[in-house]
Protein backbone atom coordinates (compact mmCIF):
# COMPACT_ATOMS: atom_id res chain seq x y z
CA UNK A 1 0.00 0.00 0.00
CA UNK A 2 1.30 3.48 -0.90
CA UNK A 3 2.18 5.79 1.94
CA UNK A 4 -0.08 8.82 2.26
CA UNK A 5 2.61 11.18 3.55
CA UNK A 6 6.33 11.32 4.28
CA UNK A 7 8.73 13.25 6.49
CA UNK A 8 11.77 13.76 4.24
CA UNK A 9 14.29 14.34 7.06
CA UNK A 10 13.86 13.23 10.71
CA UNK A 11 14.44 16.83 11.87
CA UNK A 12 11.72 18.31 9.62
CA UNK A 13 8.69 19.98 11.17
CA UNK A 14 6.57 19.73 8.01
CA UNK A 15 5.31 16.63 6.21
CA UNK A 16 4.75 16.06 2.46
CA UNK A 17 1.37 14.75 1.29
CA UNK A 18 1.95 11.95 -1.23
CA UNK A 19 -1.77 11.74 -2.10
CA UNK A 20 -4.71 14.11 -1.79
CA UNK A 21 -5.78 14.29 1.86
CA UNK A 22 -9.22 15.25 3.19
CA UNK A 23 -10.04 17.47 6.16
CA UNK A 24 -10.32 15.50 9.45
CA UNK A 25 -8.51 12.50 7.89
CA UNK A 26 -6.02 10.78 10.23
CA UNK A 27 -2.60 10.16 8.68
CA UNK A 28 0.16 8.11 10.30
CA UNK A 29 3.77 9.13 9.64
CA UNK A 30 6.68 7.50 11.50
CA UNK A 31 4.25 5.98 14.03
CA UNK A 32 2.75 9.39 14.85
CA UNK A 33 -0.85 10.39 14.06
CA UNK A 34 -1.81 13.67 12.41
CA UNK A 35 -5.31 15.02 11.87
CA UNK A 36 -5.54 16.95 8.62
CA UNK A 37 -7.12 20.35 9.29
CA UNK A 38 -8.08 21.25 5.70
CA UNK A 39 -8.16 19.49 2.36
CA UNK A 40 -4.50 19.15 1.31
CA UNK A 41 -3.46 18.34 -2.23
CA UNK A 42 -0.69 15.86 -3.00
CA UNK A 43 2.77 17.50 -3.16
CA UNK A 44 1.86 20.11 -0.54
CA UNK A 45 3.08 20.14 3.06
CA UNK A 46 1.26 20.19 6.39
CA UNK A 47 2.53 21.18 9.82
CA UNK A 48 3.99 18.41 11.99
CA UNK A 49 3.75 20.63 15.07
CA UNK A 50 1.86 23.72 16.24
CA UNK A 51 3.65 26.84 14.97
CA UNK A 52 3.43 30.34 16.37
CA UNK A 53 4.32 33.49 14.46
CA UNK A 54 8.03 33.72 13.51
CA UNK A 55 8.71 30.03 14.12
CA UNK A 56 11.21 28.46 11.69
CA UNK A 57 9.91 26.03 9.08
CA UNK A 58 12.32 23.13 8.46
CA UNK A 59 12.40 20.70 5.53
CA UNK A 60 15.19 18.51 4.15
CA UNK A 61 16.84 19.25 7.51
CA UNK A 62 17.34 22.98 6.77
CA UNK A 63 15.44 26.26 7.19
CA UNK A 64 13.00 26.80 4.31
CA UNK A 65 10.64 29.44 5.70
CA UNK A 66 9.14 31.33 8.60
CA UNK A 67 5.60 31.23 9.97
CA UNK A 68 3.84 34.59 9.56
CA UNK A 69 0.96 33.54 11.84
CA UNK A 70 -0.08 30.67 14.08
CA UNK A 71 -0.36 27.35 12.21
CA UNK A 72 -2.07 24.30 13.71
CA UNK A 73 -0.56 20.84 13.61
CA UNK A 74 -2.00 19.14 10.51
CA UNK A 75 -2.71 22.45 8.74
CA UNK A 76 -1.51 22.93 5.16
CA UNK A 77 1.50 25.22 4.61
CA UNK A 78 0.71 28.04 2.13
CA UNK A 79 2.03 31.37 0.87
CA UNK A 80 -0.48 33.01 3.25
CA UNK A 81 0.95 31.50 6.44
CA UNK A 82 4.64 31.04 5.52
CA UNK A 83 7.24 33.26 3.85
CA UNK A 84 10.76 32.63 2.55
CA UNK A 85 13.61 32.47 5.03
CA UNK A 86 17.04 30.87 4.82
CA UNK A 87 20.03 30.51 7.11
CA UNK A 88 22.87 33.04 7.05
CA UNK A 89 26.11 31.63 5.67
CA UNK A 90 29.48 33.35 6.02
CA UNK A 91 32.22 30.75 5.64
CA UNK A 92 33.10 27.08 5.42
CA UNK A 93 32.50 25.48 8.82
CA UNK A 94 33.46 21.86 8.18
CA UNK A 95 34.82 19.41 5.64
CA UNK A 96 32.12 16.96 4.64
CA UNK A 97 33.07 13.30 4.39
CA UNK A 98 31.78 11.21 1.51
CA UNK A 99 31.26 7.51 0.97
CA UNK A 100 31.26 6.74 -2.74
CA UNK A 101 28.61 4.32 -4.07
CA UNK A 102 29.60 0.90 -5.35
CA UNK A 103 30.57 1.23 -9.03
CA UNK A 104 31.44 -2.39 -9.86
CA UNK A 105 28.50 -2.45 -12.29
CA UNK A 106 29.64 0.68 -14.13
CA UNK A 107 33.45 0.96 -14.06
CA UNK A 108 33.98 -1.04 -17.25
CA UNK A 109 30.85 0.14 -19.12
CA UNK A 110 31.22 2.13 -22.32
CA UNK A 111 29.11 4.18 -24.70
CA UNK A 112 29.52 4.72 -28.44
CA UNK A 113 30.68 8.28 -28.93
CA UNK A 114 32.45 10.65 -31.31
CA UNK A 115 36.11 11.03 -30.27
CA UNK A 116 37.62 14.50 -30.75
CA UNK A 117 41.31 15.33 -31.14
CA UNK A 118 41.43 17.08 -27.75
CA UNK A 119 40.29 13.95 -25.89
CA UNK A 120 36.66 14.95 -25.43
CA UNK A 121 33.96 12.54 -26.62
CA UNK A 122 30.65 13.65 -28.11
CA UNK A 123 27.28 11.99 -27.87
CA UNK A 124 26.27 13.74 -31.11
CA UNK A 125 28.09 14.81 -34.30
CA UNK A 126 26.82 18.25 -35.28
CA UNK A 127 27.82 20.96 -37.72
CA UNK A 128 26.68 24.22 -36.13
CA UNK A 129 25.67 27.47 -37.90
CA UNK A 130 25.38 30.67 -35.85
CA UNK A 131 25.72 34.47 -36.12
CA UNK A 132 27.91 36.71 -33.99
CA UNK A 133 25.23 39.39 -34.15
CA UNK A 134 21.45 39.47 -34.57
CA UNK A 135 21.83 41.33 -37.89
CA UNK A 136 22.80 37.97 -39.44
CA UNK A 137 19.78 36.05 -38.13
CA UNK A 138 17.95 36.27 -41.45
CA UNK A 139 20.92 34.85 -43.35
CA UNK A 140 21.17 32.00 -40.85
CA UNK A 141 17.46 31.30 -41.36
CA UNK A 142 17.97 31.21 -45.14
CA UNK A 143 20.82 28.73 -44.70
CA UNK A 144 18.67 26.68 -42.35
CA UNK A 145 15.94 26.42 -44.96
CA UNK A 146 18.41 25.44 -47.69
CA UNK A 147 20.40 22.87 -45.73
CA UNK A 148 17.44 21.25 -44.00
CA UNK A 149 15.53 20.83 -47.24
CA UNK A 150 18.45 19.52 -49.26
CA UNK A 151 20.46 17.59 -46.64
CA UNK A 152 17.64 16.29 -44.49
CA UNK A 153 14.88 15.93 -47.11
CA UNK A 154 12.37 16.81 -44.41
CA UNK A 155 8.91 15.47 -45.07
CA UNK A 156 5.77 17.43 -44.18
CA UNK A 157 4.86 17.20 -40.49
CA UNK A 158 1.55 15.74 -39.40
CA UNK A 159 0.36 19.29 -38.71
CA UNK A 160 1.24 20.35 -42.26
CA UNK A 161 -0.61 17.31 -43.56
CA UNK A 162 -3.62 18.23 -41.44
CA UNK A 163 -3.76 21.74 -42.90
CA UNK A 164 -3.18 20.36 -46.39
CA UNK A 165 -6.09 17.96 -45.96
CA UNK A 166 -8.34 20.82 -44.81
CA UNK A 167 -7.35 22.88 -47.85
CA UNK A 168 -7.87 19.96 -50.23
CA UNK A 169 -10.89 18.59 -48.37
CA UNK A 170 -9.22 15.18 -48.12
CA UNK A 171 -8.31 12.72 -45.37
CA UNK A 172 -4.97 13.63 -43.77
CA UNK A 173 -4.44 10.01 -42.80
CA UNK A 174 -4.01 9.15 -46.47
CA UNK A 175 -0.56 10.77 -46.40
CA UNK A 176 2.04 9.50 -43.95
CA UNK A 177 5.20 11.37 -42.93
CA UNK A 178 7.27 8.18 -42.56
CA UNK A 179 9.97 7.40 -40.01
CA UNK A 180 12.93 6.38 -42.21
CA UNK A 181 16.21 8.29 -42.09
CA UNK A 182 16.15 10.60 -45.12
CA UNK A 183 19.41 12.46 -44.47
CA UNK A 184 22.00 12.70 -47.22
CA UNK A 185 24.74 12.25 -44.61
CA UNK A 186 23.84 9.61 -42.02
CA UNK A 187 26.60 10.41 -39.56
CA UNK A 188 26.15 14.13 -38.97
CA UNK A 189 23.36 16.60 -38.23
CA UNK A 190 23.23 20.30 -39.08
CA UNK A 191 21.88 22.72 -36.46
CA UNK A 192 21.23 26.46 -36.52
CA UNK A 193 21.31 29.01 -33.70
CA UNK A 194 20.02 32.58 -33.72
CA UNK A 195 19.95 35.14 -30.92
CA UNK A 196 19.29 38.81 -30.17
CA UNK A 197 22.78 39.79 -29.01
CA UNK A 198 26.20 40.73 -30.30
CA UNK A 199 25.68 44.49 -30.52
CA UNK A 200 23.88 47.24 -28.67
CA UNK A 201 23.48 46.80 -24.94
CA UNK A 202 26.73 46.71 -22.99
CA UNK A 203 30.06 45.39 -24.25
CA UNK A 204 30.20 42.86 -21.40
CA UNK A 205 27.07 41.14 -22.76
CA UNK A 206 28.66 40.86 -26.21
CA UNK A 207 31.87 39.47 -24.72
CA UNK A 208 29.92 36.94 -22.63
CA UNK A 209 28.04 35.88 -25.76
CA UNK A 210 31.39 35.38 -27.51
CA UNK A 211 32.57 33.11 -24.69
CA UNK A 212 29.28 31.19 -24.76
CA UNK A 213 29.48 30.61 -28.53
CA UNK A 214 33.12 29.58 -28.18
CA UNK A 215 32.00 27.01 -25.61
CA UNK A 216 29.47 25.67 -28.09
CA UNK A 217 32.14 25.24 -30.75
CA UNK A 218 34.39 23.49 -28.22
CA UNK A 219 31.57 21.23 -26.99
CA UNK A 220 32.46 17.60 -27.87
CA UNK A 221 29.13 17.18 -29.67
CA UNK A 222 30.18 19.76 -32.29
CA UNK A 223 32.34 18.67 -35.25
CA UNK A 224 32.76 22.20 -36.62
CA UNK A 225 30.94 25.46 -37.24
CA UNK A 226 29.98 28.10 -39.77
CA UNK A 227 30.06 31.59 -38.24
CA UNK A 228 28.35 34.65 -39.74
CA UNK A 229 29.51 38.17 -38.91
CA UNK A 230 28.27 41.54 -40.12
CA UNK A 231 31.56 43.29 -39.43
CA UNK A 232 30.86 46.39 -37.38
CA UNK A 233 29.24 44.78 -34.32
CA UNK A 234 30.51 44.74 -30.72
CA UNK A 235 31.17 41.00 -30.84
CA UNK A 236 34.04 41.07 -33.31
CA UNK A 237 35.38 37.89 -34.93
CA UNK A 238 38.67 38.34 -33.06
CA UNK A 239 36.85 38.44 -29.70
CA UNK A 240 35.12 35.15 -30.51
CA UNK A 241 38.38 33.53 -31.70
CA UNK A 242 40.26 34.72 -28.61
CA UNK A 243 37.54 33.23 -26.39
CA UNK A 244 37.84 29.90 -28.19
CA UNK A 245 41.64 29.99 -27.92
CA UNK A 246 41.40 30.60 -24.17
CA UNK A 247 39.16 27.56 -23.74
CA UNK A 248 41.22 25.32 -26.00
CA UNK A 249 44.50 26.74 -27.35
CA UNK A 250 45.09 23.61 -29.44
CA UNK A 251 41.63 23.32 -30.98
CA UNK A 252 41.76 21.77 -34.45
CA UNK A 253 38.05 21.99 -35.23
CA UNK A 254 37.22 23.47 -38.63
CA UNK A 255 35.55 26.88 -38.41
CA UNK A 256 34.24 28.75 -41.45
CA UNK A 257 33.85 32.50 -40.91
CA UNK A 258 32.10 34.87 -43.32
CA UNK A 259 31.81 38.63 -42.78
CA UNK A 260 29.07 40.29 -44.79
CA UNK A 261 30.67 43.73 -45.01
CA UNK A 262 33.68 42.09 -46.70
CA UNK A 263 31.65 39.77 -48.92
CA UNK A 264 29.71 42.18 -51.09
CA UNK A 265 26.20 41.04 -51.94
CA UNK A 266 24.18 38.64 -49.82
CA UNK A 267 24.12 36.19 -52.74
CA UNK A 268 27.92 36.19 -52.98
CA UNK A 269 28.25 35.51 -49.26
CA UNK A 270 25.57 32.78 -49.12
CA UNK A 271 26.96 31.02 -52.21
CA UNK A 272 30.40 30.90 -50.60
CA UNK A 273 29.02 29.70 -47.27
CA UNK A 274 27.00 26.92 -48.88
CA UNK A 275 29.94 25.62 -50.93
CA UNK A 276 32.47 25.75 -48.08
CA UNK A 277 30.08 24.38 -45.46
CA UNK A 278 28.98 21.50 -47.67
CA UNK A 279 32.57 20.32 -48.13
CA UNK A 280 33.26 20.60 -44.40
CA UNK A 281 30.05 18.75 -43.49
CA UNK A 282 30.88 15.99 -45.95
CA UNK A 283 34.27 15.52 -44.29
CA UNK A 284 32.81 15.61 -40.76
CA UNK A 285 30.41 12.86 -41.81
CA UNK A 286 33.40 10.52 -41.99
CA UNK A 287 33.72 10.56 -38.18
CA UNK A 288 32.18 7.42 -36.69
CA UNK A 289 31.10 6.35 -33.22
CA UNK A 290 33.63 4.34 -31.20
CA UNK A 291 33.57 2.94 -27.65
CA UNK A 292 34.36 5.39 -24.85
CA UNK A 293 34.38 5.00 -21.05
CA UNK A 294 31.52 6.53 -19.05
CA UNK A 295 34.05 8.93 -17.54
CA UNK A 296 33.86 10.86 -20.83
CA UNK A 297 30.24 11.83 -20.11
CA UNK A 298 29.65 15.40 -18.93
CA UNK A 299 26.12 15.59 -17.52
CA UNK A 300 24.39 18.93 -16.97
CA UNK A 301 21.90 18.76 -14.08
CA UNK A 302 18.81 20.95 -14.25
CA UNK A 303 15.19 21.13 -13.16
CA UNK A 304 12.30 23.10 -14.63
CA UNK A 305 8.57 23.17 -14.06
CA UNK A 306 9.32 21.63 -10.66
CA UNK A 307 6.68 20.34 -8.26
CA UNK A 308 6.45 19.18 -4.66
CA UNK A 309 7.69 15.71 -5.63
CA UNK A 310 10.79 16.87 -7.56
CA UNK A 311 12.97 16.97 -4.43
CA UNK A 312 11.79 13.52 -3.33
CA UNK A 313 11.96 11.47 -6.53
CA UNK A 314 13.55 12.94 -9.68
CA UNK A 315 16.19 15.20 -8.13
CA UNK A 316 17.56 12.64 -5.61
CA UNK A 317 17.74 10.16 -8.50
CA UNK A 318 20.02 12.57 -10.34
CA UNK A 319 21.94 13.08 -7.11
CA UNK A 320 22.68 9.39 -6.73
CA UNK A 321 23.59 9.18 -10.42
CA UNK A 322 25.89 12.20 -9.96
CA UNK A 323 27.66 10.36 -7.14
CA UNK A 324 28.14 7.33 -9.42
CA UNK A 325 29.64 9.60 -12.08
CA UNK A 326 32.00 11.18 -9.55
CA UNK A 327 33.14 7.74 -8.40
CA UNK A 328 33.97 6.57 -11.96
CA UNK A 329 35.75 9.79 -12.93
CA UNK A 330 32.93 11.36 -14.92
CA UNK A 331 31.66 14.93 -14.68
CA UNK A 332 28.40 16.51 -13.53
CA UNK A 333 27.43 20.18 -13.38
CA UNK A 334 24.92 21.62 -10.88
CA UNK A 335 23.64 25.06 -11.90
CA UNK A 336 20.72 27.45 -11.18
CA UNK A 337 22.22 29.55 -8.38
CA UNK A 338 18.91 31.20 -7.32
CA UNK A 339 17.76 27.65 -6.58
CA UNK A 340 20.69 26.99 -4.25
CA UNK A 341 19.61 29.74 -1.85
CA UNK A 342 19.39 28.24 1.64
CA UNK A 343 21.70 25.28 0.98
CA UNK A 344 24.91 27.30 0.71
CA UNK A 345 26.38 25.94 3.94
CA UNK A 346 26.15 22.32 2.86
CA UNK A 347 27.61 23.16 -0.56
CA UNK A 348 30.60 25.18 0.65
CA UNK A 349 31.38 22.51 3.23
CA UNK A 350 31.60 20.06 0.31
CA UNK A 351 34.03 22.26 -1.65
CA UNK A 352 37.44 20.61 -1.92
CA UNK A 353 39.16 23.98 -2.23
CA UNK A 354 38.66 26.83 0.26
CA UNK A 355 38.89 29.38 -2.56
CA UNK A 356 36.04 27.65 -4.38
CA UNK A 357 33.88 27.94 -1.26
CA UNK A 358 34.62 31.66 -1.09
CA UNK A 359 34.01 32.09 -4.81
CA UNK A 360 30.63 30.34 -4.61
CA UNK A 361 29.47 32.64 -1.80
CA UNK A 362 30.69 35.71 -3.70
CA UNK A 363 28.94 34.65 -6.92
CA UNK A 364 25.73 34.05 -4.96
CA UNK A 365 26.00 37.45 -3.26
CA UNK A 366 26.76 39.30 -6.50
CA UNK A 367 23.87 37.55 -8.26
CA UNK A 368 21.38 38.33 -5.50
CA UNK A 369 22.60 41.94 -5.21
CA UNK A 370 22.01 42.46 -8.94
CA UNK A 371 18.52 40.99 -8.64
CA UNK A 372 17.70 43.20 -5.63
CA UNK A 373 19.00 46.23 -7.53
CA UNK A 374 16.48 45.39 -10.26
CA UNK A 375 13.68 45.48 -7.68
CA UNK A 376 13.32 41.73 -7.15
CA UNK A 377 14.97 39.03 -5.01
CA UNK A 378 15.67 35.31 -4.81
CA UNK A 379 12.48 34.95 -2.74
CA UNK A 380 10.52 35.71 -5.94
CA UNK A 381 12.05 32.76 -7.81
CA UNK A 382 9.23 30.18 -7.38
CA UNK A 383 6.88 30.45 -10.35
CA UNK A 384 3.06 30.30 -10.10
CA UNK A 385 3.28 26.69 -11.26
CA UNK A 386 5.84 25.86 -8.57
CA UNK A 387 3.66 27.39 -5.86
CA UNK A 388 0.49 25.68 -7.09
CA UNK A 389 2.24 22.32 -6.85
CA UNK A 390 3.74 22.73 -3.40
CA UNK A 391 6.97 24.78 -3.69
CA UNK A 392 5.93 27.89 -1.81
CA UNK A 393 9.31 29.43 -0.86
CA UNK A 394 12.62 29.78 -2.69
CA UNK A 395 14.46 27.98 0.11
CA UNK A 396 12.02 25.05 -0.09
CA UNK A 397 12.47 24.90 -3.85
CA UNK A 398 16.25 25.20 -3.46
CA UNK A 399 16.51 22.43 -0.88
CA UNK A 400 14.83 20.04 -3.31
CA UNK A 401 16.71 21.36 -6.36
CA UNK A 402 20.11 20.89 -4.69
CA UNK A 403 19.40 17.16 -4.35
CA UNK A 404 20.44 16.86 -8.02
CA UNK A 405 24.05 17.33 -6.86
CA UNK A 406 24.10 14.26 -4.62
CA UNK A 407 26.67 14.23 -1.82
CA UNK A 408 30.07 13.99 -3.55
CA UNK A 409 32.81 16.62 -3.06
CA UNK A 410 32.56 19.77 -5.18
CA UNK A 411 35.66 19.90 -7.36
CA UNK A 412 35.24 23.33 -8.97
CA UNK A 413 33.07 26.47 -9.01
CA UNK A 414 32.55 28.07 -12.42
CA UNK A 415 31.14 31.42 -13.42
CA UNK A 416 28.80 31.73 -16.41
CA UNK A 417 30.53 30.80 -19.74
CA UNK A 418 33.58 29.22 -18.05
CA UNK A 419 34.38 25.83 -19.57
CA UNK A 420 34.60 22.64 -17.55
CA UNK A 421 38.12 21.77 -16.35
CA UNK A 422 37.81 19.13 -13.63
CA UNK A 423 35.98 15.79 -13.38
CA UNK A 424 33.55 15.23 -10.54
CA UNK A 425 30.79 17.59 -9.36
CA UNK A 426 31.04 21.22 -10.48
CA UNK A 427 28.90 24.26 -9.62
CA UNK A 428 28.04 26.65 -12.49
CA UNK A 429 26.56 30.11 -11.98
CA UNK A 430 23.40 30.39 -14.09
CA UNK A 431 19.86 31.67 -13.61
CA UNK A 432 17.07 29.21 -12.88
CA UNK A 433 15.30 30.02 -16.16
CA UNK A 434 15.01 26.72 -18.04
CA UNK A 435 16.37 27.70 -21.45
CA UNK A 436 19.02 30.15 -20.24
CA UNK A 437 20.32 27.47 -17.86
CA UNK A 438 20.30 24.68 -20.45
CA UNK A 439 22.02 27.01 -22.93
CA UNK A 440 24.74 27.73 -20.35
CA UNK A 441 25.25 24.08 -19.36
CA UNK A 442 25.96 23.11 -22.97
CA UNK A 443 28.30 26.08 -23.43
CA UNK A 444 30.26 24.82 -20.43
CA UNK A 445 30.78 21.42 -22.04
CA UNK A 446 27.79 19.22 -21.16
CA UNK A 447 27.36 16.51 -23.79
CA UNK A 448 24.01 15.48 -22.24
CA UNK A 449 21.61 17.49 -20.06
CA UNK A 450 19.43 15.72 -17.48
CA UNK A 451 16.31 17.81 -16.92
CA UNK A 452 13.85 16.92 -14.16
CA UNK A 453 10.29 18.27 -14.22
CA UNK A 454 7.10 17.82 -12.26
CA UNK A 455 4.82 19.96 -14.40
CA UNK A 456 6.26 19.30 -17.87
CA UNK A 457 8.32 21.46 -20.23
CA UNK A 458 9.40 20.89 -23.87
CA UNK A 459 12.86 22.51 -23.49
CA UNK A 460 15.57 21.17 -25.78
CA UNK A 461 18.96 22.24 -27.14
CA UNK A 462 20.50 22.30 -30.63
CA UNK A 463 23.76 20.65 -29.56
CA UNK A 464 23.15 18.31 -26.60
CA UNK A 465 20.36 15.78 -25.95
CA UNK A 466 18.07 16.99 -23.13
CA UNK A 467 16.69 13.99 -21.24
CA UNK A 468 13.34 14.92 -19.68
CA UNK A 469 12.74 13.13 -16.35
CA UNK A 470 9.34 13.28 -14.66
CA UNK A 471 8.95 13.40 -10.88
CA UNK A 472 5.55 11.71 -10.98
CA UNK A 473 3.82 9.07 -13.07
CA UNK A 474 0.76 11.21 -13.78
CA UNK A 475 2.93 13.64 -15.77
CA UNK A 476 4.52 10.83 -17.76
CA UNK A 477 1.07 9.49 -18.64
CA UNK A 478 -0.29 12.95 -19.51
CA UNK A 479 2.68 14.19 -21.59
CA UNK A 480 4.43 11.10 -23.02
CA UNK A 481 5.53 13.14 -26.05
CA UNK A 482 8.01 15.17 -23.96
CA UNK A 483 8.94 12.83 -21.08
CA UNK A 484 11.82 10.40 -21.61
CA UNK A 485 12.09 8.77 -18.18
CA UNK A 486 9.79 8.47 -15.16
CA UNK A 487 10.81 8.44 -11.48
CA UNK A 488 7.23 8.41 -10.17
CA UNK A 489 7.49 4.86 -8.84
CA UNK A 490 9.68 6.22 -6.06
CA UNK A 491 6.63 8.15 -4.82
CA UNK A 492 4.41 5.04 -4.88
CA UNK A 493 7.08 3.01 -3.11
CA UNK A 494 7.52 0.52 -5.96
CA UNK A 495 11.19 1.46 -6.56
CA UNK A 496 14.07 2.94 -4.61
CA UNK A 497 16.14 5.96 -5.61
CA UNK A 498 19.15 3.68 -6.16
CA UNK A 499 17.23 1.30 -8.44
CA UNK A 500 15.82 4.20 -10.44
CA UNK A 501 19.25 5.84 -10.82
CA UNK A 502 20.66 2.58 -12.20
CA UNK A 503 17.84 2.39 -14.75
CA UNK A 504 18.37 6.03 -15.69
CA UNK A 505 22.10 5.52 -16.28
CA UNK A 506 21.34 2.56 -18.56
CA UNK A 507 18.99 4.85 -20.48
CA UNK A 508 21.62 7.60 -20.67
CA UNK A 509 24.13 5.16 -22.18
CA UNK A 510 21.63 4.40 -24.94
CA UNK A 511 21.09 8.11 -25.58
CA UNK A 512 24.84 8.78 -25.56
CA UNK A 513 25.36 5.95 -28.05
CA UNK A 514 22.71 7.22 -30.46
CA UNK A 515 20.45 4.22 -29.87
CA UNK A 516 17.62 6.34 -28.42
CA UNK A 517 16.44 9.78 -29.54
CA UNK A 518 15.24 12.01 -26.73
CA UNK A 519 11.77 13.49 -27.12
CA UNK A 520 13.06 17.06 -27.42
CA UNK A 521 15.12 16.00 -30.44
CA UNK A 522 12.15 14.21 -32.00
CA UNK A 523 10.13 17.41 -31.54
CA UNK A 524 13.03 19.42 -33.06
CA UNK A 525 13.14 21.56 -29.91
CA UNK A 526 16.32 23.64 -30.33
CA UNK A 527 16.17 26.35 -27.67
CA UNK A 528 19.04 28.83 -27.26
CA UNK A 529 18.84 31.92 -25.03
CA UNK A 530 22.01 33.61 -23.74
CA UNK A 531 21.81 35.08 -20.22
CA UNK A 532 22.10 38.81 -19.67
CA UNK A 533 23.52 39.13 -16.17
CA UNK A 534 21.16 40.41 -13.50
CA UNK A 535 18.01 40.23 -15.60
CA UNK A 536 16.84 36.65 -14.99
CA UNK A 537 16.15 34.50 -11.96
Amino acid sequence: MQKKAIKVNPTDNVIVALVDLKANEIVVVDNAEFEIQKDTNAKHKFAAIDFVENDTITMYGITVGKAVCNIKKGEVITTENVKHQSSKVEKKTATTSWTAPNIDKWKDKTFMGYHREDGQVGTENIWLFFPLVFCENRNVEILKDVFEKELLFEKPSKHQLLLRSLIQNSDENEQETGEEDTRVFKNIDVKFVTHQGGCGGIRQDAEALGRLLAGYVNNPNVAGATVLSLGCQNLQVDIFKEALHKINPDSQKPIIVYEQQKSGTVDNMLNGIIKDSFEAIKKANEIERKPAPLSKLVLGLECGGSDGFSGISANPTLGYLSDIMAAIGGTTILSEFPELCGVEQELINRCVNEKDAERFLQLMKDFEDSVVAAGSGFDMNPSPGNIKDGLITDAMKSAGAAKKGGSSPIQDVLDYTEYIKKPGLNLLCTPGNDVECTTALVGTGSNIVLFTTGLGTPTGNPVAPVVKISSNTALQEKMPDIIDFNTGEIITGNKTIEETADELLEFIIKVASGEVKVKAKILNQNDFIPWKRGVSL
